[in-house]
């Protein structure tokens, strides 16, 4: 699976077009800033990875009743089972729509990833959309992460490029 530029570019253009010119926004919202402290649990599809396990934190600041923008942090870690761990920071920025009420919500996020355990200095550009579901303090999400600079096997030769899937559960409060 390979992203260009022109392809990530117009995907993200068509998603604010539709969401910016279906917005009826409530009055009289507070903006501000939520914070969330999560955990995840993911599904790697490439080898050697069996499993990702991972902690973050997220800044959000709320534009208006229906769209948000991310700064998300934390650390994940890649277990393989018959060689070292591959533990990595995500820095992703991001845009948080909410579609139905404000509850469910679409979200997208890029940035990257930085190795950090067992001598590794991998680094991947990171790429996430997910759907999710608040409450007043709980955040439960499902996203997609594609890292395209990360080591994978196929055929059992090296190649590049992770996609993987993960659960994330958090709990959020107002700053």
């Amino acid at each position: 699976m390979s992203f260009n530029s022109k392809t990530i570019f117009a995907t993200v253009a068509i998603i604010f077009a539709i969401t910016f010119s279906t917005a009826q926004d409530k009055p009289a919202y507070d903006q501000g800033f939520r914070l969330g402290i999560g955990v995840s649990a993911g599904y790697p599809f490439e080898n050697p990875y069996d499993l990702n396990l991972g902690a973050d934190a997220r800044l959000q600041y709320d534009l208006s009743r229906k769209y948000s923008l991310t700064l998300t942090t934390g650390f994940s870690n890649l277990f393989i089972s018959d060689a070292a761990d591959l533990g990595y920071i995500p820095v992703k920025v991001g845009f948080k729509a909410f579609v139905i009420e404000d509850q469910f919500y679409l979200m997208g996020e890029a940035g990257g990833a930085f190795a950090v355990t067992n001598s590794r200095n991998d680094r991947s550009l990171l790429i996430s959309p997910s759907v999710g579901y608040v409450t007043k303090n709980f955040d439960f999400s499902i996203r997609y992460e594609y890292l395209p600079d990360f080591p994978t096997v196929v055929n059992n030769l090296p190649s590049n490029g992770l996609n993987q899937v993960s659960l994330r559960v958090a709990y959020g409060f107002k700053l």
